[in-house]
């Protein structure tokens, strides 16, 4: 019997003998087969790709809202909603990592970042479908093509690396955020083919029936958030750790 089983063996007497200990999950054994040195340095990592996402975030929200409102464009106002989104994912997280024991708050954080993601599908639906409803043609908006373009080029290795250490620290909550990141890289394209197909061909429906697409995946991720399908950290229910083969073991 390896020591993780042993220790999860201890736990689950102790839960028995009625102390209050609760016998530990898929997260807890996954995070725990992990150095303490390298998950200390994992988790300040996580907490640096966390904040810069946050200040990334909160720059465009404002410059999106702001473009949006000036344009009267539904997709840079739609595109700012997620920015906030974002913010709010990122603040998650450190608020996760505050914790002397993060993997302790790995399940309501996990859940929060769910709920943000169905928020963003949301408003996201609601946006695209009020474009297409009204038929609203948005004027040219300059600033926010650069902006979309600014974000297409720095989201995709902000996301990639979220999710490799969120992978790495057996933290479903930490890989949703690197795939809410993703989903803003989506939206980054979607937005930005929207802007230039309206800009050059006059073609306002297209960027609202991507946005549709996007809130359809959106809400999709939402689920697997809340369920706690992500990559890493899957528990079998009765203290075994199942570590799929796309989660690093080195």
């Amino acid at each position: 019997m390896t020591a993780a089983h042993d220790h999860a063996a201890h736990d689950h007497a102790a839960h028995d003998r009625g102390d209050g200990t609760p016998p530990p999950n898929g997260h807890a054994l996954a995070a725990a087969a992990v150095p303490a040195d390298e998950r200390a340095r994992l988790g300040r990592r996580a907490q640096l790709l966390a904040a810069t996402s946050v200040a990334y975030n909160g720059v465009e929200a404002v410059v999106a809202l702001a473009a949006g409102v000036v344009a009267g464009s539904a997709a840079l106002l739609g595109f700012g909603l997620d920015s906030l989104i974002e913010v709010s994912s990122g603040l998650i997280i450190l608020w996760q990592f505050r914790h002397r024991l993060p993997q302790s708050r790995e399940r309501r954080a996990a859940q929060a970042i769910a709920v943000s993601f169905f928020l963003l599908a949301g408003l996201v639906t609601f946006e695209s479908a009020g474009a297409l409803l009204t038929g609203d043609e948005p004027d040219v908006s300059q600033v926010g093509i650069v902006l979309a373009a600014v974000s297409l080029a720095l989201m995709p290795a902000l996301s990639w690396a979220q999710r490799r250490t969120g992978r790495q620290l057996h933290s479903n909550a930490v890989v949703a955020d690197g795939t809410q990141t993703l989903l803003c890289t989506y939206m980054s394209a979607v937005l930005l083919g929207g802007l230039l197909l309206n800009a050059l061909l006059g073609w306002a429906w297209a960027d609202p029936v991507a946005g549709l697409v996007i809130a359809a995946i959106a809400a999709r991720e939402g689920r697997d958030a809340w369920r706690g399908e992500g990559c890493c950290g899957v528990g079998s229910g009765h203290g075994d750790l199942v570590v799929p083969p796309c989660c690093p073991t080195d």
